[in-house]
């Protein structure tokens, strides 16, 4: 239990502090840092084990570097770009090999609650899912991996999928680019990562609250 507590405590300190670590990877890796952060967004889009990994908030942050001239802006949205829609290929290979089997056994590290809220997003937005769920944490890992397991066609997951990866790399790193570096913003950067964090996971909120309270409608009105 301890370690699972300094693990999720280390976690939260690299999100509130990632410009910080993140500089000290550039500092010390140099051109590295590319293949470094192809890594970690290829595992938090490709492996259904690592939703935990920073997505949304890195790039902002990796975007806000490369205004300085430390990283090349080109180059980080294609290398990124690339891992991200790999990330969700492989991911989308997995479920396909592992099929229904995953709603019908527990998996030791993959939690079903996130499987279902996937799920139920499919049936709410179809295919499109791929592409909405690129900018949501947790549902930007599990969907993909639940296309596969629902055996969505390759060349219109692909489609999705590569839509989704350019305009999630494009605007996040973007973001960073353009506004990463502004006085207000540098000084107050780890309450911006935390509101980029919020505004990802506000649209999984809501659906959260809207889905309970018509439950909650519903169960009044049965007892009615």
């Amino acid at each position: 239990m301890q370690q699972f507590l300094d693990l999720f405590l280390h976690l939260v300190d690299i999100f509130l502090h990632l410009d910080q670590y993140l500089g000290m990877i550039i500092q010390s890796y140099g051109t590295l840092t590319y293949a470094i952060l192809f890594g970690i967004v290829f595992a938090e889009t490709g492996l259904v084990v690592t939703p935990f990994l920073p997505g949304d908030s890195l790039l902002f942050a990796a975007g806000a570097f490369a205004a300085t001239g430390v990283l090349d802006i080109k180059l980080l949205v294609v290398t990124l770009s690339a891992a991200a829609i790999l990330g969700d290929s492989l991911n989308y290979s997995i479920g396909k090999v592992i099929g229904h089997r995953i709603y019908e056994k527990d998996f030791r590290f993959i939690k079903r609650e996130h499987l279902l809220k996937t799920r139920h997003f499919y049936e709410k937005y179809g295919t499109i899912t791929i592409v909405i769920a690129r900018f949501m944490p947790i549902i930007r890992t599990f969907a993909p991996f639940v296309a596969g397991v629902g055996e969505m066609r390759y060349a219109k997951f692909t489609s999705f999928n590569i839509t989704g990866g350019l305009l999630w790399v494009a605007l996040f790193c973007g973001g960073g680019y353009f506004f990463g570096n502004l006085p207000l913003v540098k000084k107050n950067f780890s309450l911006v990562i935390i509101a980029v964090v919020v505004l990802s996971v506000l649209p999984v909120i809501i659906g959260w609250f809207r889905q309970h309270s018509g439950s909650n409608a519903e169960g009044k009105g049965e007892s009615l």
